[in-house]
């Protein structure tokens, strides 16, 4: 059996260019036409579809932009708060600060530009 050596993840959107875009800014990608492309060749390619009909409900997936790896507490807070701001600056809406639970970390969640949940971990 032959083993996966690469995905794509494909986003449904109303407009490819733009939202590609976007996450080309948030990941430090190459921006190729509707797509993100890890320059380093590590990550895996993000692609963006055209398709007729808008978003209704919550992704049943989501990318997780991992900016507080190793950190806890108020460092981990202030450096999810820090890329928050970045972000919004590009087109992005903070939602809402789930706050560290003797389980999980605090992350934060945000929407891209077309209404996308993501969050920043």
């Amino acid at each position: 059996m032959t083993s996966v050596k690469q995905i794509q993840v494909t986003f449904d959107c109303a407009e490819p260019d733009r939202v590609a875009r976007f996450w080309s800014q948030v990941l430090g990608y190459d921006h190729v036409g509707s797509a993100c492309v890890d320059p380093s060749g590590a990550g895996p390619r993000l692609y963006f579809q055209r398709v007729p009909e808008g978003k209704v409900v919550k992704n049943r997936l989501h990318l997780d932009v991992r900016v507080g790896t190793g950190l806890v507490g108020d460092e981990r807070v202030a450096a999810l708060e820090s890329e928050c701001a970045r972000l919004v600056a590009l087109g992005a809406v903070r939602v809402r600060l789930l706050r560290a639970d003797g389980v999980n970390e605090s992350c934060l969640v945000m929407q891209d530009i077309e209404g996308n949940e993501f969050c920043l971990d």
